[in-house]
Order: C-alpha cells, then sequence, then structure tokens
C-alpha cells in the first residue's frame, strides 16, 4: 500500500473574525502530485504555511512525512521545501551565488555545496546564466532559480503554491515538465492554483477548496462525472431539416432562432452513433455537430456557486467542444 506523504485532519485557522479553515482534511501519497484548487481568497497559501510549519494552525492534526507537525517540527523542516507566491531569490547576487547561499543553510561543506549547486543548475539550464546577477533573469529564470534552490536540501515533499502565476504560456510549460520530472524522481508535490489547466495537466488527485472546506476531491476525470450537463448539439441551415429533426429526437431542447437542438448525453460512442442512427433512418444531416462534456470549469463553477476564478493567461480558453 502507497505511504501518505501528507496527512491532514480538522485543519482549521482564523484571523480575527475571518474563517479561513474550516476543518479541512488533507491525504497525499508519496510521489504524487495533489493540487489544491480555488479562487484567490480561498485558503490555498494559509493551508501550504501550516502544513509547511511557517504558521500554526489553530485546530486539528496533520502529519508530513511521517512526523508530527506540532510535535515534530524540525523534522518536518528537515524533510521538505517550499516554493512560494513570491520568488525567494535575491535579484543583487548571481544565481550560483543563491544556490551555494541555500547550501550554507543546509550546511552542506563548500566542496559538496559546490557540486550540489552545478548539477543543479545544469538541470534547469541555468548553467550559462549563473554568474549573472539574478535581477537580469526573466520570469521564467527565476521560477527555475526559485524551484531549484528548494532541491538543495534533496527534499522529499516540496510545496509549489501557486508557481506559475505570472509566467508565459512558453515558461509555464517547461515549470510543467519541470515538476513531472520531480514527481517521477519520487518526490512528491503539493501543488496550490488557481488555474484550472494546471490542475486538470498535472495532479493525480485534486481537491476544491471554496469557503474553507473541501467542497470535492477526486481525479480530475472522478470530479467531471459529478457534474450533469453533458450534451450533443446539431445544428441546421435548412430550417425544414431542423423541424424534422426536432421531430425525430424528440428529447432535445429547440432553439428555433438558432435552428439547432441540444440533446443530453454522457458524450459516449454509443449514444452518438444512436442519434446519427436515428437522423439516417429520417434522412436528415446536420450541418454541424458539437459534443460537450462537462470540465473542470464546469464541476468548478458547480461546486462554488459560481465563484469564477481566471482561465491561463496570456492563451485563449480551452474549447469545451468537439466540433465534427
Amino acid at each position: 500500500m502507497t505511504n501518505v506523504a501528507i496527512a491532514a485532519n480538522g485543519l482549521r485557522k482564523s484571523y480575527g473574525d475571518k474563517l479561513v479553515l474550516d476543518g479541512i482534511d488533507v491525504a497525499v501519497p508519496e510521489g504524487t502530485v495533489f493540487s489544491l484548487l480555488g479562487p484567490n481568497g480561498a485558503g490555498k497559501t494559509t493551508a501550504v504555511k501550516i502544513l509547511s510549519t511557517l504558521i500554526t494552525a489553530d485546530g486539528g492534526q496533520a502529519r508530513v512525512a511521517g512526523h508530527d507537525l506540532a510535535a515534530e517540527p524540525q523534522a518536518v523542516r528537515a524533510a521538505i521545501g517550499v516554493t512560494g507566491q513570491f520568488s525567494a531569490v535575491d535579484g543583487l547576487i548571481t544565481g550560483e551565488e543563491n544556490m551555494l547561499l541555500m547550501a550554507d543553510l543546509h550546511h552542506l561543506s563548500k566542496h559538496e555545496g559546490r557540486r550540489v549547486a552545478a548539477e543543479l543548475l545544469e538541470r534547469f539550464d541555468l548553467t550559462e546564466a549563473a554568474k549573472k546577477p539574478a535581477s537580469t533573469y526573466s520570469g521564467g529564470m527565476k521560477r527555475r532559480l526559485d524551484i531549484a534552490m528548494t532541491l538543495v536540501g534533496n527534499p522529499r515533499i516540496i510545496f509549489l503554491d501557486e508557481p506559475t502565476t505570472g509566467l508565459d504560456p512558453r515558461s509555464r510549460h517547461n515549470m510543467w515538465q519541470i515538476i513531472r520530472e520531480l514527481v517521477s524522481g519520487g518526490v512528491t508535490v503539493f501543488l496550490t492554483t488557481q488555474y484550472l489547466e494546471e490542475a486538470d495537466e498535472l495532479a493525480d488527485r485534486i481537491a476544491v477548496l471554496n469557503d474553507g472546506k473541501i467542497a470535492a476531491e477526486g481525479t480530475a476525470e472522478e470530479l467531471k462525472r459529478l457534474i450533469p450537463g453533458g450534451h450533443i448539439r446539431l445544428r441546421f441551415s435548412d430550417p425544414a431539416a431542423y423541424q424534422s429533426a426536432a421531430l425525430a429526437l424528440g428529447e432535445a431542447t429547440r432553439d428555433d432562432e438558432a435552428l439547432s437542438l441540444q440533446i443530453p448525453s454522457d458524450g459516449s460512442q454509443r449514444e452518438l452513433r444512436s442519434i446519427l442512427d436515428r437522423l439516417d433512418a429520417a434522412g436528415i444531416e446536420a450541418d454541424e455537430l458539437t459534443v460537450h462534456t462537462p470540465d473542470l470549469d464546469d464541476v468548478f463553477f458547480a461546486l462554488t456557486g459560481g465563484t469564477a476564478i481566471p482561465h491561463q493567461p496570456n492563451q485563449p480558453n480551452q474549447p469545451k467542444e468537439n466540433v465534427r
């Protein structure tokens, strides 16, 4: 049975009269990516700060890397790495000097520190820029350096708090590849994000955080199956063909102005074939057919009452429909 890297039960946290976390439960198996998904202000960063020993919870218990969070905070810190929302890179010194500073903080010998720094700079494609001030780095380079610094201590568990916020699409995809490589090497990643596509792309399991509570948890596909609303849409240019199709498909919802029909469907090949067979039997051909299946947008809106969270910046929204 897979060991649990992070286990939390009933974590609570308030700031004044504002309840930020209202008794959340989390279980993250070793060597997986767990994503805490939610809008700004949902409590994601507070959860990371508690689990990484930066702040204490008002209630609940947690174990990280097998150590009790409250009783053994030093042992927890020795096993984890944290990359926050804002870069910990010092822009006044070089990338290499940032790495060596981290090596000193981890009490590595001078020789070992230089070896580890060189290996990580090469791994993150920063060798050429290593002697340059970090202030001259692009956003993507700073983020790569930030994670490289986190890895100096060879942590088994890494907390990444919105690691791609503000990055351009290319840098974001590069960061995703880095995360996949970390996990393939056995590292456990606790990822917070406000981007639906990021959670869908990376996470083995996703928890949707809303109003301080976990609204739902599961794989991306499990969460999508929670939400009804899949359908097939047929559009016609010929009004006569539209009327005939409406009669042949009695359960369809009509849009007389757009000459389109919407039929509830789970998007399966069997249902699609059944609809096409009925149209063929009636001698009707649609001008356009689209299949809509629920995605994480639908899941999030259904679970949070419509609280909007942003799509990837600098990218068009991902289409929900497959046009045929």
